[in-house]
């Protein structure tokens, strides 16, 4: 499903980076542990997290991801948002908890 829809059919806001949002998303991944992102994140992920810092966008764009959900109604700190907006990184945002924002992305059909 493509980032722009999940987007949408969620209510997320877009926080940075909104390049690409036509990006096809493969599998959700939630985590806050970095060291586990880091072995076993994929490229395509949705990561879903709670963290804000800069290594949520270094990972992210290692692993190749498709974007960054942050729960909570959290956002960046102004330097991961600059490199997210640099690197035009999508990083969106919900009020909603992880396991709500996950649910709902198994609902749309992505896998986990």
């Amino acid at each position: 499903m493509r980032l722009d829809e999940i987007k949408n059919r969620l209510n997320l806001t877009l926080l940075s980076g909104n390049n690409p949002l036509n990006s096809n998303v493969s599998r959700g991944y939630v985590s806050d542990l970095m060291s586990d992102v880091i072995a076993h994140g994929k490229e395509g992920d949705i990561w879903i997290t709670y963290q804000t810092h800069l290594n949520v966008i270094a990972i992210a764009l290692m692993k190749n991801m498709a974007a960054v959900i942050l729960i909570q109604d959290r956002v960046l700190i102004p330097a991961a948002a600059e490199k997210a907006e640099q690197e035009g990184l999508p990083v969106l945002s919900s009020s909603k908890s992880a396991f709500e924002i996950a649910g709902e992305l198994y609902q749309l059909g992505i896998p986990g």
